[in-house]
């Protein structure tokens, strides 16, 4: 008899899971709070790791056509002093399929292929043990019971609460983000300066980012340590009030540098929060967790990885598995924890070192992880 499984959520970790249990024949049914595939701003690019995302889309099929989306090129890395010299200026090889970005849009459109996703299905509560399953209530007032109700419904998840009492936490850092449309026409010098992939300029305890996406969009990052309520105090829709803020912030910087934030059209804050390291819980049949629901982490390039890998490695394991549904959830959850608590522990002091008293902190960090 097939399982009823149902995944929360339609960011990467849940379409991965989804995508390879269809592949191997297993229906699922996916749920979504938002309305429609495009009731919110997808987010910047996303560069997917040969061990880990690249992994996940090789085992649901879709390798290939992620290499025909992905930009190689968006690779390229280029470290200014904030007066705007030049320190670092890494370019990739013609041939490097290491870490290449694909626009979360992209991303998002390719998992869902063939999928019936469930939109406007928004879950208020999982409760597990009931005498049919595990009962999801929605908050359309609709009540479904399933086998395995897997959540992959991000940082504030509505199922994380079945199986564990803990939340996120304010990391001390907050991101402000803008972005710039059809750069290479009408911010042409800003084009240049950022390259084919990402610009970054740090500062005492404050740093500037700039990414490249395709199309010639460009989302830029202004990255310091302050209390959560220093930025979320203003009014994200008085947008040159925000920016006279940031400017202030960043003060005596270059002036191309600044520029990222003077021609930037809207702010949205991003405070940073994550789960303590390690975050395990109490196995409880019947429900799990995927990416950042289980461990959410610093925004560091691992978060979309383990998360896409963790959907197809839990998808496999259902489909592939002939012993108890519930031996194979318990499993994999001890080979998560323990992968992401390395990332997490990573990750962590990544953010320490780029956010940092010592400016050089972050340039070291990038040394270390950037081919010679």
């Amino acid at each position: 008899m097939r399982h009823r499984i149902a995944v929360i959520g339609s960011g990467p970790a849940g379409l991965v899971f989804a995508r390879v249990l269809h592949r191997h024949g297993h229906p699922v049914a996916v749920f979504e709070r938002d309305p429609t595939p495009d009731a919110r701003p997808p987010g910047g690019t996303l560069d997917l790791q040969e061990g880990l995302g690249q992994l996940a889309l090789d085992k649901a099929g879709l390798l290939a056509e992620f290499e025909t989306l992905s930009r190689p090129e968006g690779q390229a890395m280029r470290i200014l002093d904030t007066d705007g010299t030049v320190l670092r200026d890494w370019q990739p090889r013609p041939d490097d399929r290491a870490n290449p970005e694909i626009d979360r849009r992209q991303l998002r459109d390719l998992l869902l292929g063939p999928l019936d996703v469930q939109w406007g299905r928004g879950v208020t509560q999982v409760v597990p043990g009931t005498r049919d399953g595990v009962l999801v209530h929605f908050e359309d007032g609709r009540q479904e019971t399933f086998d395995l109700v897997v959540g992959a419904d991000g940082a504030w998840s509505r199922v994380r609460p079945a199986v564990s009492e803990v939340t996120p936490h304010y990391t001390g850092v907050t991101f402000v983000e803008t972005s710039l449309d059809d750069v290479d026409t009408r911010h042409p010098d800003l084009a240049r300066l950022i390259g084919d992939g990402s610009v970054a300029v740090y500062g005492v305890n404050r740093g500037l980012v700039a990414q490249r996406n395709s199309g010639g969009h460009v989302k830029v990052y202004a990255q310091f340590r302050a209390p959560l309520d220093r930025h979320t105090n203003l009014d994200a829709t008085d947008v040159e009030a925000v920016r006279s803020s940031l400017l202030a912030l960043f003060d005596g910087w270059a002036a191309p540098v600044l520029d990222l934030l003077r021609r930037g059209t809207a702010f949205a804050h991003r405070p940073l929060y994550v789960l303590p390291t390690p975050h395990t819980w109490n196995h409880v049949r019947g429900v799990t967790l995927l990416g950042d629901a289980a461990h959410l982490m610093p925004p560091l390039g691992a978060g979309a990885n383990l998360a896409m890998l963790e959907g197809a490695e839990l998808a496999e394991s259902i489909a592939n598995g002939p012993g108890d549904l519930d031996d194979a959830v318990r499993a994999f959850e001890e080979r998560m924890w323990a992968r992401a608590g390395r990332w997490a522990k990573i990750t962590a002091a990544g953010l320490e070192r780029l956010v940092s008293p010592d400016p050089a902190e972050a340039l070291a960090l990038f040394d270390e992880v950037q081919p010679a």
